[in-house]
């Protein structure tokens, strides 16, 4: 039935926007279950050829794959026109003057053609041995031969699923997960199942069940400052989780691209299960946005596959991002990085604070973006289009919902990608005036 929904808006059949039947209404004229159909409906919103709106229907999307975002202007920084608050970046940083001096150094060192060759760039000059001391400050102790480099996060993580799974396999992720890693895992064959959340995070009975109900030997997570819900999963919590996975022999991947923004933060997953747990940190968040550079922390049974997919993807990360991470790291210069995003985070955390009611938002204070869970009569689609009509622009809660159908009616704000603070309160001001008066935005579902 899948197959056949997605070939129907192919020819042109089913269009943009059109109603598909009532499920009820298909089991009867089709002479099926009412479940097969449920689960035909969801598999086609699954494949992105239709969107489930709770209490309305389901409808056609148009032809093409699903985006895996939110469709955003892009990754500039404009002065000026729509205020975006879609893209969860860190602020430019103050890194320039500590760039230049830098790579006068690397000029001046007299050997810049190592710089150009191929190089396994986590086992020389001394980067893994940086990323072994920089993951330490998070509480992680790790050999400098445990560490792989990667062209940041988001290929760390590519790397790591390339690794782990096969297509076809099932991977336990968080109902509310990164949204890339949802489109990842449609271009690498993999089913996601949803494990439920509550206000600690990762729910440890969810999980159990899942595993006993699902063959999957994966688990993806991100357990501090989680997006898009923002919590930060506690140490008990942790160790749960960890319990689980070894009840399971699953294997962890943790997602900590936002581990250093924390001034104090419960030690990580890979902590407390180093033997099954694929740490995967970077700098790009916590330093500079440009600066692509990953650090994963594998255990021995994964490393020589991990290697493997990084060389199959880029062969290696580019040795000179990596050098000049590595000299930031040893000469303190990334430790005052991360202190200027970690104020800077503050900064405009504290607006939204005094912008927004208390009992609306999930944020920390040192966190890049908010989860702004919206009264009724509110639903997330009809705020996010109100928003960007007066020239704001938010992300709802389906683009992260593993089952979009479930999403709640939430949007998350990210507050860092704006150059101005400026812009940042005034665009909170907006959204403030959509909460006080949301009659205004005529989109309501009465």
């Amino acid at each position: 039935m899948a197959e056949a929904i997605g070939d129907a808006i192919a020819a042109g059949r089913l269009t943009d926007g059109e109603r598909l039947p009532p499920q009820r209404n298909l089991a009867f004229r089709l002479g099926l279950s009412l479940n097969t159909v449920s689960r035909a409906y969801a598999e086609a919103i699954g494949r992105g050829f239709v969107r489930g709106e709770v209490g309305r229907g389901t409808f056609v999307r148009a032809a093409g794959p699903l985006p895996a975002v939110a469709p955003v202007a892009g990754l500039d920084r404009p002065d000026g026109g729509v205020i975006d608050f879609s893209l969860n970046l860190p602020a430019p940083g103050a890194g320039a003057e500590a760039l230049a001096a830098t790579l006068a150094a690397i000029g001046g060192s007299g050997d810049l053609a190592r710089h150009l060759d191929h190089r396994p760039g986590d086992r020389v000059d001394g980067h893994a041995a940086a990323a072994a001391a920089w993951l330490g400050r998070l509480g992680l102790d790790t050999d400098p031969d445990e560490m792989v480099v990667t062209a940041g996060a988001q290929h760390g993580l590519t790397v790591a699923l390339l690794a782990l799974t096969l297509p076809g396999d099932a991977v336990l992720v968080e109902a509310l997960t990164y949204a890339p890693a949802k489109a990842l895992a449609r271009h690498l064959g993999l089913k996601l199942v949803p494990v439920a959340m509550d206000v600690a995070g990762l729910s440890p009975a969810a999980l159990d069940a899942a595993c006993r109900a699902t063959a999957a030997r994966t688990l993806y997570c991100l357990p501090t400052l989680h997006t898009p819900t923002t919590v930060t999963m506690p140490t008990d919590r942790r160790a749960e989780i960890a319990a689980i996975a070894r009840t399971h022999d699953l294997t962890i991947v943790e997602d900590d691209v936002f581990g250093f923004l924390p001034p104090t933060r419960p030690p990580p997953l890979a902590q407390v299960a180093p033997e099954r747990t694929v740490f995967v940190s970077s700098v790009s968040k916590c330093l500079a946005p440009g600066l692509r550079v990953g650090y994963l922390r594998i255990p021995a049974k994964h490393r020589a596959a991990v290697r493997a997919a990084v060389h199959l993807t880029c062969w290696m990360p580019p040795p000179l991002m990596a050098e000049i991470a590595t000299r930031w790291i040893t000469d303190g210069t990334a430790e005052r990085l991360n202190a200027h995003q970690r104020a800077e985070a503050e900064t405009r955390q504290a607006i939204a604070a005094r912008l927004l009611p208390a009992d609306a938002i999930s944020a920390d204070p040192h966190g890049f973006h908010l989860w702004l869970q919206l009264p009724p009569p509110w639903r997330a689609d009809a705020f996010r289009a109100a928003a960007e009509r007066r020239g704001v622009r938010v992300v709802t809660a389906e683009t992260f919902a593993v089952d979009p159908p479930q999403a709640p009616q939430s949007v998350r704000l990210c507050l860092t990608h704006e150059t101005a603070r400026e812009r940042v309160e005034a665009g909170l001001s907006v959204i403030a005036g959509l909460l006080e008066d949301p009659a205004e935005s005529g989109e309501l579902v009465v």
